[in-house]
């Protein structure tokens, strides 16, 4: 590695504190220097910096493991062709960190300090842009599709079918991210909630989150017939190949779209292995799909599915506080592989409860969640970022 970590980890434990004007100064500089970008981003940046700060953040956690490091760096190359991101923007992008991390540093930047960062971020983008160059020429940047299909499965969650116009290759347990004609340049990952078909549909679950710009359309506005933007798909909680060992899924709320696409492809491929379903919700409403759950028993005699609601008197945390019980009710996990669908803090909370216990899974996957650098000091600016805003949801792009 041409530069030294332990100096770009010294400088971003400083300039963390200080995320939000970071990334907005970032923002300010790239577009004073560079007017012609702005139109590669959505009108509202405030998710933007954002997907920003989380992405810088997850390069720095990944100094000392340079395998993750390069995976995760062409796995975004790859992901940003979708935003029109070409080579000879980079050293734009390099220039205006630069100048971020220098203003926000103060007295803390040193000579040592912008060459480190200088060869960090070259070193970034020769990766990135490697990733996208090394692509088939007929690889699309996106792909277009149109919803075939909705079903209200809730009052705040909806069932969209869609179909790409052209071939989109896929693995069950991945996502997909999408944007809509009705907020231009906004993308949001969504678990693929079936394994792949002859028809080539996608099905994907898409609750309403509060002040969520693209989820409050998909849910309320998108009606059959529009026209979607598909990205890459991306994501490694599949199936372990060749694998027999027996398995769980842990699903809560709408994780249970991804934990399907993984049992459709069990059901189809290895209907003799053991399974079991731990299906959660909030409320008995929350356990929205109910009738395919059962279909999948009658097809699937191995397959066995418990579920975890709590009683209403329960407060907010009383769904976390169920499935732990179960999970260490159960205890022994030892040979099994687990699967884990949901929200970011529930599931991070889960694989640590998991990996502690006497007979603990060899394998558990699951989508990126949060992390921090020290969970133990007082809130700042950065730990609002990663934690109370959730921003592996936005940008999930990972291989992790």
């Amino acid at each position: 590695m041409p530069f030294d970590p332990a100096v770009i980890r010294a400088s971003f434990a400083i300039v963390e504190r200080r995320a939000d004007h970071l990334t907005t100064f970032f923002y300010a500089h790239l577009f004073n220097h560079n007017p012609g970008l702005r139109s590669l981003f959505p009108a509202s940046l405030h998710e933007q910096r954002d997907r920003m700060f989380a992405a810088l953040t997850r390069i720095v956690l990944r100094l000392d493991d340079p395998e993750r490091l390069t995976e995760y760096l062409r796995a975004l190359g790859r992901d940003h062709r979708k935003f029109q991101v070409a080579p000879e923007h980079y050293p734009a992008f390099g220039a205006s960190l630069i100048a971020a991390l220098r203003q926000c540093s103060g007295h803390y930047w040193t000579p040592e300090t912008e060459k480190a960062w200088t060869e960090a971020y070259t070193v970034i983008a020769q990766v990135m842009t490697g990733s996208a160059a090394g692509l088939p020429e007929d690889d699309p940047a996106w792909w277009e599709a149109e919803v075939a299909s909705r079903r209200r499965a809730a009052p705040d969650l909806v069932v969209l079918t869609i179909a790409p116009m052209r071939p989109y290759p896929f693995t069950a347990g991945q996502y997909v991210t999408i944007s809509s004609p009705r907020a231009p340049r906004v993308w949001r990952p969504y678990s693929i909630a079936n394994a792949p078909r002859s028809d080539g549909g996608l099905e994907v679950h898409v609750r309403r989150v509060p002040g969520g710009l693209l989820s409050t359309l998909l849910v309320q506005d998108v009606m059959p017939g529009e026209l979607l933007r598909l990205g890459p798909p991306l994501g490694d909680a599949v199936l372990a190949p060749a694998s027999r060992r027996p398995l769980l899924l842990v699903a809560a709320g709408s994780g249970w779209g991804q934990t399907k696409a993984l049992l459709e492809q069990l059901t189809a491929e290895q209907p003799e292995r053991e399974a079991t379903v731990l299906l959660a919700a909030r409320s008995a409403a929350g356990q929205y799909d109910l009738d395919t759950v059962r279909r999948m028993l009658v097809r699937n005699p191995r397959l066995r599915v418990l579920t975890a609601v709590p009683g209403p008197t329960a407060g907010p945390d009383g769904v976390t506080a169920l499935l732990r019980e179960t999970l260490r009710r159960h205890g022994d996990f030892a040979g099994w592989d687990v699967h884990l669908s949901g929200p970011p803090e529930l599931v991070a909370e889960l694989a640590e409860l998991l990996r502690a216990l006497p007979s603990a899974p060899g394998l558990i996957r699951h989508d990126p969640a949060p992390l921090t650098f020290n969970r133990d000091r007082p809130l700042t600016s950065s730990d609002w970022f990663l934690d109370h805003r959730d921003v592996p949801w936005i940008n999930r792009t990972d291989l992790g």
